[in-house]
């Protein structure tokens, strides 16, 4: 039997492009779902049968009862948060125990990581990176410092353990002035979690997917957040808190590059960021504000308005290039139905400067645009690239030269059923 293989669905530009669909969509065509990166910042929305879900931590291929889910070691867990999340799908109807795996490698994050979380940002001042105050990044910096917990700790003299790490955190809290904060309830649904959380196979699940591709069976890698918020490549120091690249797949699931297959980029048809960071694609009149309603663009986990923007063709091409994308997903193309003109950006210019490569730090650099006739067609209906109008059809074909990449899916709407295959 030939081996199976790795796919991977990654966000390219910022995040928040439209993952949890896309996955929810592909999933019957594999046998494991698992995520490999972040935790319980990302937000990915499904909506389907008029029902709406809000996916944190639990991969989106969670609602096929015949697939089995991952929690890679890559990713870190809140138990409280996750608790509640659960708790939410099984009430809807779902039986989470038979199907989620949750790796034993994957790092927790204690109620202490969020007030740290508070504090690091406060301390920052006009520095802020704009992090979801989920202590995150504290507890991916714990687990390069190795003083971090994982979930196998769990399973034998948790609280000793739980105790000298919540005390260590105090105390850097202290010396940071940072004292006024209260966890009380907090660490009491945290450990609630905690044990919540033993009635789940908690499992060594790189060997379990090792054992899987030497079987023939087929994994879809989701990706969290985007390339431009990876640690080592994204926008330092408004970045994510782990490697969100396909690079991550490897590191975040314990699989071989030789195991990656096809590695599918996920963008929208324009440009959001969240948070703060340079952006210059950003839109600050009209324009922007249209985007931003029509496209409903505010944060799924924390409310947040997003910054909007046109296409980055420097961004796309930089991240195509680091992941190896093979397929790109263009997602919300019915944002920009009723606009008379599209613009992508295709340059960056600073002090008389035009690159189009990505700069180190695109701080000060402003977009070099080129226009492109808008479609003014409600593409909300469409089911078939044949029904596509003549302007939007130029812009998927304007897309595909610039970035060397083809545009193999199509979504127009929201619903599972607004997704429309170009392969």
């Amino acid at each position: 039997m030939a081996k199976g293989k790795v796919d991977a669905l990654l966000g390219i530009v910022f995040g928040d492009e439209g993952k949890g669909k896309v996955v929810d969509c592909f999933t019957p065509k594999y046998d494991i779902v698992a995520r490999f990166a972040g935790g319980p910042n990302a937000g990915h929305t499904i909506i389907f049968e008029g029902k709406k879900f809000v996916l944190r931590s639990i991969p989106s291929g969670i609602f096929d009862e015949g697939k089995v889910n991952i929690i890679g070691n890559g990713c870190v867990i809140a138990p409280d948060l996750f608790m509640a999340e659960a708790k939410e799908l099984e009430v809807a109807g779902y039986d989470l125990k038979s199907r989620l795996h949750i790796s034993k490698r994957a790092h927790l994050i204690l109620p202490t990581h969020r007030v740290l979380d508070r504090a690091y940002e406060a301390a920052k001042g006009k520095n802020k990176v704009g992090t979801t105050g989920k202590g995150i990044g504290p507890t991916y910096s714990e687990k390069a410092a190795r003083t971090s917990l994982r979930v196998g700790d769990i399973l034998e003299n948790f609280s000793e353990k739980y105790a000298a790490l919540k005390s260590r955190h105090e105390q850097i809290l202290k010396d940071l002035h940072y004292t006024d904060y209260d966890i009380t309830e907090e660490e009491r649904l945290w450990l609630e979690g905690v044990e919540y959380m033993k009635s789940f196979p908690l499992t060594d699940t790189e060997i379990e997917l090792h054992k899987a591709l030497k079987a023939g069976k087929s994994v879809l890698a989701e990706g969290a957040q985007g390339t431009m918020l990876d640690i080592d490549h994204g926008t330092y120091p408004f970045v994510s808190s782990s490697s969100t690249c396909s690079g991550g797949v490897c590191t975040g699931l314990g699989v071989a590059p030789n195991a990656i297959g096809e590695i599918f980029g996920i963008f929208k048809a324009y440009s959001t960021r969240v948070g703060s960071g340079p952006f210059p694609v950003e839109l600050f009149d009209e324009t922007g504000d249209k985007i931003r309603e029509i496209g409903n663009e505010y944060g799924a986990v924390t409310g947040r308005n997003r910054r909007c923007g046109w296409v980055d063709l420097v961004a796309l091409k930089y991240a195509i290039a680091l992941n190896g994308v093979t397929q790109l997903i263009m997602m919300k193309s019915d944002v920009l139905d009723t606009f008379d003109t599209i613009k992508a950006c295709v340059a960056y210019k600073k002090d008389g400067v035009v690159t189009e490569d990505m700069p180190y730090d695109t701080e000060g650099w402003e977009a070099v645009y080129e226009e492109l006739p808008g479609w003014k067609t409600d593409l909300t209906g469409l089911t078939s690239p044949d029904q596509f109008p003549k302007a939007f059809q130029n812009y998927i074909d304007y897309l595909e030269k610039a970035l060397e990449t083809p545009i193999t899916i199509v979504s127009v709407g929201p619903d599972r059923a607004q997704t429309i295959s170009r392969a």
